[in-house]
């Protein structure tokens, strides 16, 4: 049995699912770019969140490192934070908490080709361009 079959694990992301209330793929496939496309000037971990979003939607990033890098892209782009994005200074800390654990539990699975996408795609939002998906 691959992990993908275990029942377990499929009954856990379902009751994650409706605990949550949201599929965090989905939360970030549709608030991901809105998001950076907004506030990247003020995030100071921006390019590392790129790096983790072309990791996450990489096809060869194995399924739990996904998982997890997509919990954090999930947090990072809700609207209700522990700490809301809009207070200066402080706005994003616990999104950068939460992003950094997770980068530094999985880093060996964001290749050099992740970060130079990111680092393409600030450039491209930089410059007001939307980065290629």
């Amino acid at each position: 049995m691959t992990r993908s079959d275990n029942p377990d694990l499929k009954r856990h992301n379902a009751a994650w699912r409706q605990f949550t209330g949201h599929d965090s793929a989905e939360v970030v496939r549709d608030g991901f770019w809105p998001k950076m496309a907004k506030f990247f000037a003020r995030i100071p971990f921006a390019s590392e969140a790129l790096a983790a979003y072309y990791c996450a939607t990489d096809a060869q990033t194995p399924k739990r490192v996904k998982g997890l890098l997509l919990a954090a892209l999930a947090y990072f782009v809700m609207p209700v934070d522990l700490i809301p994005d809009l207070l200066p200074g402080l706005g994003f800390t616990d999104d950068m908490t939460v992003l950094a654990t997770v980068i530094g539990l999985i880093r060996a699975h964001i290749r050099p080709e992740h970060r130079a996408r990111a680092a393409r795609a600030l450039n491209d939002l930089k410059a007001g361009r939307k980065p290629p998906l």
